[in-house]
């Protein structure tokens, strides 16, 4: 996915009220942009660091920018804008760069379903035979390699691990995909001492057979591509 148009190196001076930050441009300016991203971004926040804007070219929206990529702690990149997830992975889907998930015929986005009045992320389906799939997106750097997810409590997130179980007990395939949008993370494990109930879900899931599969995106200020599949580690 590339940026279009290209983003625009700034200064990040601080975020607040979860959806803006301020920001310095190169010429001094200060300004606030729009933050998209509703979770903690606990380690992805340091003040006086470069971070990369989108510049949405329209007059009507109140903010203008858009802050797109932070760097980290460690001077890693992270894509901390959560709804590109989706779009990575469905990109990465059409070009065959997810093995796990080849060879399906149709790609439906944002359908109805499960007993909790959700939306699945991708639906795939061949032959009759329907395959759930529930993306998140990963920003949380732990260091030496470690990234986990959740970054905060997120009752959200557990419904959409029940409403996978329900799939696969109902005789389909589902599937968790961690998109890892963080350059320095190189496995992913839940992050029990943030949400433990989470934590607990996700093993539940895993031991009556929903896959949960991790990929890395390659960040640069001009295209992200999800590429890499990472391990995922469900031990405590």
């Amino acid at each position: 996915m590339r940026f279009a148009p290209p983003l625009i190196q700034a200064t990040l001076l601080r975020r607040y009220k979860r959806f803006l930050a301020d920001v310095r441009l190169s010429d001094g300016t200060e300004i606030t942009v729009h933050c998209p991203n509703t979770g903690s971004m606990k380690n992805c926040v340091v003040e006086d660091s470069p971070c990369y804007l989108w510049d949405s070219n329209n007059p009507k929206r109140k903010y203008r920018y858009s802050w797109e990529l932070a760097t980290t702690y460690g001077g890693g990149l992270a894509g901390i804008n959560a709804a590109r997830a989706n779009h990575l992975v469905s990109e990465a889907l059409e070009a065959g760069r997810i093995a796990e998930l080849g060879n399906y015929d149709t790609l439906q986005r944002e359908q109805k379903y499960g007993l909790e009045n959700s939306r699945i992320d991708l639906l795939l389906s061949r032959a009759g035979e329907q395959c759930f799939v529930e993306v998140k997106s990963v920003t949380l750097d732990m260091g030496g390699g470690q990234g986990m997810f959740p970054d905060a409590v997120s009752d959200r997130a557990s419904k959409h691990v029940r409403e996978l179980m329900e799939q696969k007990k109902q005789g389909h395939r589902a599937v968790l995909l961690f998109c890892v949008q963080h350059s320095r993370i190189e496995r992913v494990s839940p992050a029990d001492d943030i949400d433990p109930r989470y934590g607990e879900l996700l093993r539940q899931a895993a031991a009556i057979g929903v896959e949960v599969l991790a990929y890395s995106a390659e960040i640069t200020p001009e295209e992200l591509t999800l590429k890499r599949p990472l391990p995922v580690l469900l031990g405590q």
